[in-house]
């Protein structure tokens, strides 16, 4: 579909997922700057008055950016909103990005109509995670803009379904804006992406070996090294099902090809779950496309490589058509 402004202005069609610790402003910024849609979970800011720091801080230097570059202005930004009870913030952090009229919400683990309606009072749009189409049914009946199918192989807390069953699902009664999410690391992903019906495509664990990111020196080089068959599934960490980077669970003395389940009424972003070892913090969330990342780079190199190889896959295809 034709996207809305100002995401019609989107150097490349991509959302940066919001990585969990890891994502800030310097790295929704660099993002931004680059051309593509940046975003943070709003719990990253610690305490709800960072919230309004960072969004003062994105505002003024995107804001200051566009006067500077009128001919390439950034890409609007997007603050992810955790929708489940354990949030205890969650209508504060809502207020504060009305205080801000931040363009998109992306909100996870349960859709409310309040949350939709809120962000819609101030002419924000909302994309909602889901990992299977009743999901996204419930999603857009209770007011979500688009949707965000989190296929097999994503980072983090991710599904089991194919994308080319997923997307074809979602396609065949629903019309809006999807991001397509899952091991999306390469150019050639992003126009496969689209191919299927996405609007966007989602992406994650490459932003993680960037120099804007807030991750641990140790993690980033994980990334690096790390390909598809390092990637254990497991509801372990936090009682939902994610994908993790097996050399931090071995570093964290446990056997990734034995690990317990967890109870999912237990369900506790960080707390490790029924693990003593901390989700994200110790254990390091990863998709299965790391393998196409080799090196820690600035975002602004990566969005060049990622622009490079999605033009060329263009005149690939072309070619063999």
């Amino acid at each position: 579909m034709a996207l809305p402004a100002p995401f019609d202005r989107l150097r490349l069609p991509i959302i940066g997922s919001p990585l969990f610790i890891v994502s800030g402003p310097e790295l929704v910024i660099a993002q931004c700057k680059a051309g593509i849609v940046g975003s943070f979970p709003a719990l990253n800011a610690r305490p709800i008055s960072q919230l309004d720091e960072w969004l003062h801080q994105i505002t003024e230097e995107l804001a200051a950016h566009n006067r500077d570059n009128p001919d390439r202005p950034a890409a609007p930004y997007a603050v992810n909103q955790i929708v489940h009870r354990s949030n205890n913030r969650l209508e504060e952090d809502i207020a504060m990005c009305g205080k801000w009229q931040v363009p998109m919400m992306i909100t996870s683990l349960g859709a409310r109509e309040e949350v939709f309606d809120a962000a819609h009072s101030w002419g924000g749009i909302v994309l909602h995670d889901i990992i299977n189409d009743k999901f996204a049914h419930k999603a857009i009946e209770k007011g979500a803009d688009g949707l965000i199918p989190v296929a097999a192989g994503a980072g983090g807390h991710a599904g089991v379904q194919s994308p080319f069953a997923l997307m074809q699902e979602i396609r065949s009664w629903f019309d809006g804006l999807v991001a397509l999410s899952g091991s999306i690391s390469h150019g050639r992903s992003v126009l496969a992406a689209q191919a299927m019906g996405a609007d966007f495509a989602y992406i994650g664990s490459p932003w993680i070996a960037t120099k804007e990111a807030n991750a641990d020196e140790a993690y980033k080089q994980e990334i690096v090294d790390s390909n598809a068959a390092d990637i254990v599934y497991t509801n372990l960490f936090t009682g939902v099902h994610g994908n993790y980077l097996r050399g931090s669970i071995e570093k964290a003395g446990l056997d990734p090809e034995n690990l317990p389940t967890s109870d999912p009424s237990a369900m506790n972003f960080g707390s490790g779950g029924n693990s003593k070892a901390k989700a994200w913090k110790d254990i390091w969330g990863s998709g299965q496309g790391v393998g196409m990342v080799d090196k820690v780079d600035s975002v602004a190199d990566r969005v060049d490589q990622l622009e490079r190889e999605y033009r060329q896959a263009i005149v690939d295809l072309a070619a063999k058509t």
